[in-house]
């Protein structure tokens, strides 16, 4: 059996990766499931430990890393972030394949080590898109939309590291788009 493919999906805050890819998980295009995190932040109300993320202590995530447990892993404003082979790796070998919902630098650890792992980077067709979208969530100051503005730039920069991009304009359009890319890779 074919492993299953490892699927890494990236985008600026606002960019609606994640609406995606649970639509794309509410009809999956093959046995897919998508990986769960570990982080070392606070849980938010309605989140759950195992679901949402892996909920450890610093320690813990330190002493992973240092095992070499994590495929990708980041310092992010002082908390922890990051995929563990083993939410990955044992799915891969069964023929599932696994999605990595994940940053710039999270993708540039993973091509390192997983050179068959496809990446797609979702994006509104324009910075002024983006920043209407971050406005109406109305949940975010001027300054934090400035700041993932400012991210979001960083990270369009680095958009010709992947291998597909899909533009999030119109949400069926763009899942539409991203169905294309990944359904083929579960007829191999």
């Amino acid at each position: 059996m074919p492993p299953g493919p490892l699927i890494v999906i990236s985008g600026p805050s606002g960019s609606g990766k994640s609406t995606l890819v649970r639509r794309l998980l509410a009809d999956p295009p093959g046995p897919v499931r998508l990986s769960v995190s570990v982080t070392t932040r606070k849980k938010r109300a309605l989140e759950r430990d195992g679901v949402d993320y892996h909920y450890w202590t610093d320690d813990h995530v330190r002493e992973e890393i240092r095992r070499g447990g994590f495929l990708e892993w980041a310092d992010v404003f002082g908390n922890y972030y990051g995929t563990l082979v083993a939410e990955v790796e044992p799915f891969r070998i069964e023929g599932t394949g696994v999605l990595l919902e994940i940053d710039v630098s999270g993708w540039s650890q993973v091509k390192t080590k997983c050179a068959d792992a496809v990446s797609i980077f979702i994006r509104t067709s324009s910075l002024d898109v983006l920043e209407e979208r971050l406005h109406r969530r109305q949940s975010e100051t001027e300054e934090s939309i400035e700041r993932r503005l400012a991210g979001a730039r960083l990270e369009l920069d680095r958009i010709h590291e992947y291998h597909h991009q899909v533009v999030n304009d119109n949400l069926d359009d763009a899942l539409k788009n991203l169905r294309s890319i990944i359904s083929p890779l579960f007829t191999r």
